[in-house]
């Protein structure tokens, strides 16, 4: 692969509307990948489903981690000058935001971009129970979509369908967690490695 080649390759942002981590990374993800000329492809995916293919578990559902897990959501949120208010319902479901998602990008990439930082930010910020459908068609609205035409695809067999073929598409490539970035083939898991994924966007070797 030529140098042109790569700086036009997008980077690949698998996350989860539930994940802490998910969301400061995407806060950040998209400026970063500017600066280098890059573009990135978001990818929801589902935790759950996740979870049970790798036997892991949600952070604050894990005996002593929990606990500093809650603490680390916050620091680093402010260590990042990222808002964060914890969510009083945590974790919560996102298939719905995850397909209205899909659906959006098939018909309006920047709608859909516009769409995914709302939920997360109504989630991680206004404390918004987006495991909600009506509070997911809220968000689209805002966004500029269709209430009525959201509703109906959410439930279609086929945003369904495709959902579970992106959250397959992603087990098969590695995925074990939100965020989880490639970058020309190498992938950085976590917010904590968008350092090392900006120093590696600018050629250093490390």
């Amino acid at each position: 692969m030529t140098d042109t080649q790569t700086s036009k390759t997008p980077l690949e942002f698998y996350f989860d509307f539930s994940s802490p981590y998910g969301y400061l990374a995407a806060e950040k993800i998209d400026e970063l990948a500017a600066k280098f000329g890059r573009k990135v492809k978001w990818r929801p995916v589902l935790l759950g489903v996740i979870f049970k293919a790798t036997g892991a578990a949600p952070l604050t559902m894990v005996p002593f981690k929990g606990e500093y897990s809650k603490l680390d959501f916050v620091r680093s949120a402010r260590f990042m000058g990222i808002p964060y208010n914890p969510p009083s319902r945590f974790p919560l479901p996102t298939q719905v935001a995850a397909r209205a998602y899909y659906w959006l990008h098939d018909r309006d990439c920047a709608m859909a971009r516009a769409f995914a930082k709302a939920v997360y930010r109504a989630f991680f910020v206004d404390d918004r129970d987006i495991s909600d459908m009506n509070v997911v068609l809220d968000i689209a609205c805002d966004v500029g979509a269709d209430r009525a035409a959201v509703a109906e695809a959410v439930e279609s067999a086929e945003i369904k369908d495709r959902l579970k073929a992106e959250v397959a598409a992603a087990l098969e490539k590695g995925v074990f967690g939100s965020p989880y970035i490639v970058c020309d083939g190498e992938p950085f898991f976590g917010a904590d490695r968008l350092p090392q994924l900006e120093a590696r966007l600018a050629g250093k070797e490390f």
